[in-house]
């Protein structure tokens, strides 16, 4: 388990397998840890997907694996996403996380 970091990160948020039908959804990030984040979403996912997450202030990208998706009740749902071997670069996590 790591420690996750309560920040909202502006993404772009895309189902690997659906691209470019439906196209990125324009999200952000309820939490974010070294290896993996929360990103709230307007779509279901399913655990096992696979999640293309592209941060818009650094422009990079990080192709997750869906460990877990919970419906919120707006109609919103909450996915997590598991980096596997990749660490979090993204400048605003780096600045808030002290490194």
């Amino acid at each position: 388990m790591e420690k996750r970091i309560p920040i909202a990160v502006v993404v772009h948020l895309i189902r690997m397998q659906d691209q470019p039908v439906n196209g990125a959804e324009l999200t952000y990030t309820d939490n974010v840890s070294a290896h993996g984040a929360r990103v709230v979403s307007r779509h279901p996912w399913q655990t096992g997907d696979v999640a293309q997450v592209t941060s818009l202030k650094d422009e990079i990208t990080l192709s997750g694996e869906v460990v877990y998706c919970q419906k919120l009740p707006d109609d919103r749902y909450l996915v997590g996403l598991n980096f596997q071997n990749r660490r979090v670069t993204w400048s605003m996590y780096r600045n808030y996380n002290g490194g």
